[in-house]
């Protein structure tokens, strides 16, 4: 498959389209507020200029319009579609990328992704997680510290995954709470509590998001991960997941949200083997250390 081939462009039609972006980028002028007019008359160029880079034609320009309307319709209190877009555009990791610029040995941020609730249930270190969502049990530990290596007392830690099915609670049903909560952090800095092992799943891809993957030749899978939102006093906000090793999907995540300091061993442990806590699980289960490392605030 080749590109359309466009017929070069008189200088007449040229001013014509530059007098049009001048204008636009004009209206602006008398914006009141620096940072949002220096955002529009950004926008406004680079949408201008890929407009005239693809040489837009009428019915693309419906098409794109369409596609956004339909995203608008199917997105609820439940599933964001725009952030689904973001996402697989790598919008979404790229604005984490500016917002959480390397500081130190501090942990690498990554994607929100669309199914994070407030409120999640409150678990004691040592606790499960999963609620009795399917799936493999996983023994998930770690320390959340300072970039000196202090432990912080007292961190909030929330959790969230889908179940081995790829589904999160809240596609099965508004109001369902399982494979998520929050803990918080022993004054030595520890944490601990029972999940699921991550299993790879497909994005919801039954919208314009998913429709446009296929067009492209993209996979809708995402890498297996567990996610994490870790907050400190004084410290910035950390948003991130940890990725099994030798996940097949890997670096082809649909949503680039794989960084290799992020990808942890899941140490599967045979049927019969001693959990960390003496409980009785039936079957194999896995176990996993994750070490957190808080930026300071503003960092």
């Amino acid at each position: 498959m080749t590109t359309t081939e466009h017929a070069p462009i008189s200088p007449e039609q040229q001013a014509v389209e530059d007098r049009l972006v001048r204008n636009v980028v004009s209206s602006f002028d008398e914006c009141g507020n620096p940072r949002l007019q220096q955002v529009m008359v950004s926008l406004v160029r680079h949408l201008h200029a890929f407009i005239r880079d693809v040489r837009l034609t009428d019915d693309e320009w419906s098409a794109a319009i369409d596609f956004l309307t339909r995203a608008g319709h199917i997105t609820d209190d439940v599933r964001q579609e725009f952030i689904l877009l973001s996402d697989v555009l790598g919008a979404s990791m790229q604005t984490i990328n500016i917002n959480n610029t390397a500081y130190e040995n501090a942990t690498e941020a990554t994607v929100f992704g669309p199914f994070f609730v407030d409120g999640s249930p409150e678990i004691n270190n040592g606790e499960d997680m999963s609620f009795g969502a399917p799936g493999e049990p996983c023994w998930v530990e770690g320390t959340v510290t300072d970039t000196t290596g202090n432990p912080l007392a007292g961190a909030k830690i929330e959790v969230w995954e889908a179940d081995e099915d790829g589904m999160y609670d809240v596609q099965y049903d508004v109001g369902k709470r399982a494979a998520r909560a929050h803990l918080f952090s022993e004054p030595d800095g520890s944490y601990r509590f029972w999940g699921l092992t991550p299993t790879p799943y497909p994005i919801p891809d039954d919208g314009p998001v998913g429709q446009m993957l296929t067009a492209v030749g993209r996979s809708p899978l995402r890498a297996a991960h567990l996610h994490f939102m870790v907050t400190h006093d004084g410290h910035r906000t950390l948003v991130t997941h940890i990725f099994p090793t030798g996940d097949p999907i890997g670096k082809k995540d649909t949503v680039f949200g794989v960084k290799d300091s992020l990808i942890k061993d899941f140490a599967t442990q045979p049927a019969g083997t001693p959990t960390p806590d003496g409980r009785d699980v039936d079957g194999t289960w896995s176990r996993v250390r994750f070490d957190i490392v808080l930026a300071p605030e503003g960092a």
